[in-house]
């Protein structure tokens, strides 16, 4: 499974009655392809994937996955499926569903709310990559999920042949360099945080799975090629360009921006869904002036 490069965890269309917009799911995910994204995350954090029901998550992937295979291109893109849940053997049927609709690899948190041990988050990942027929990117989020991942958790994890990556969200780029600097065999660290991939790949991780990639896909794919060229210049270049947009969307309302700035704010692709809320009006208008400055 290639991750290297730009990874989208794409947002999910909602049209004017709250249902999935299956015609702009799928221009979505062209449009990436179009820009030289690397793959798709179905079913992420910015996909507002827990407001689904079991027949809106098959449609979201089977769009997805119809998009991806169908569009011409000489690049294989590369399709993964969150699997978060709060039962473990739910994700164990998740997996199951990724695998048959034709995905090439999972992502997979800690069990939110439960706030397991260490002892606890390895039995989860565990018995998940232990009967999944496909690879696990494991996702450290402490802020939403309620734990971490602490490094010699990851040490362990990492050597279960069917876990082969972190999605690094935590903030902590301390952290993340312990990770990088381990050179955990068959394991790549990936960058999660949004206002920090200069310093990941300048530490030699090699992916980056972004929401903001909603966004900037295409400033974010050059800034990723260009650490591989060894032009950081050029990259700190476009980070401070983008830099503000991503900050701001950090700073809060990070779906709502995703989603309202979705290609530079060229593409509508509806509201975000209850319990989450439209952010004001003057704070949309404040942040879209960002994509253009």
């Amino acid at each position: 499974m290639n991750i290297n490069g730009i990874l989208v965890p794409i947002v999910t269309p909602f049209d004017d009655n709250d249902n999935v917009d299956t015609d702009k799911l799928t221009t979505l995910v062209e449009a990436f392809i179009d820009k030289g994204v690397s793959g798709i995350v179905a079913c992420g954090t910015t996909g507002e994937y827990y407001t689904f029901s079991a027949e809106e998550r098959e449609l979201v992937l089977t769009t997805i996955a119809k998009a991806a295979k169908g569009k011409d291109t000489a690049k294989k893109i590369t399709l993964i499926a969150g699997i978060n849940s709060l039962s473990t053997d739910h994700s164990i049927e998740l997996a199951k569903q990724a695998k048959d609709l034709g995905y090439d690899g999972l992502m997979l948190s800690a069990t939110p709310y439960s706030l397991p041990e260490q002892d606890g988050v390895i039995a989860h990942f565990e018995k998940v990559a232990d009967v999944s027929e496909l690879p696990i990117i494991m996702y450290n989020f402490p802020a939403r999920v309620g734990v971490a991942i602490e490094f010699d958790t990851v040490a362990h994890l990492a050597k279960h042949p069917n876990i082969v990556g972190v999605k690094e969200s935590s903030g902590d780029f301390s952290h993340a360099l312990r990770m990088l600097q381990a050179n955990f065999d068959n394991f790549e660290v990936v960058c999660g945080c949004d206002d920090q991939p200069v310093d990941f790949f300048f530490w030699g991780a090699k992916s980056w799975i972004a929401g903001a990639a909603n966004v900037f896909p295409e400033e974010q794919v050059a800034l990723f090629d260009a650490t591989q060229q060894g032009d950081w210049d050029k990259a700190k270049q476009i980070m401070s360009k983008i830099y503000p947009a991503i900050h701001s969307m950090e700073s809060g309302n990070y779906n709502q921006k995703a989603k309202a700035g979705c290609l530079k704010g060229t593409m509508d692709v509806g509201s975000v869904r209850v319990p989450l809320t439209d952010m004001p009006a003057d704070e949309k208008t404040e942040f879209l002036a960002l994509l253009s400055s």
